[in-house]
């Protein structure tokens, strides 16, 4: 992987990241770091997702492969949450 397709993911996990954890209700309490990195891998495990079920690449703007990474974010920042919260007790 060259450095723009770094730089690519790092862009595309912020947005993915950030976009899930706007799904999770409530205040979270992981770092922008925490969000970035799980934004990430969900952008990664949800391409892979997408291309399996063969709606990776539609034409125009592929809104299933972004809703199932948005899906996997939000799920990911909840389960990440939730075990802050319990290491906290």
């Amino acid at each position: 992987m060259e450095i723009d397709g770094i730089i690519s993911a790092i862009v595309i996990g912020i947005v993915i990241g950030v976009l899930g954890r706007l799904v999770v209700p409530g205040r979270q309490r992981i770092g922008i770091l925490w969000t970035i990195l799980v934004g990430i891998v969900a952008a990664l495990i949800g391409s892979w997702v997408a291309a399996a079920f063969d709606v990776a690449d539609t034409d125009g703007v592929d809104w299933v492969e972004w809703l199932i990474q948005i899906a996997l974010a939000a799920l990911g920042v909840a389960a990440l949450d939730r075990s802050k919260a319990r290491t906290r007790r």
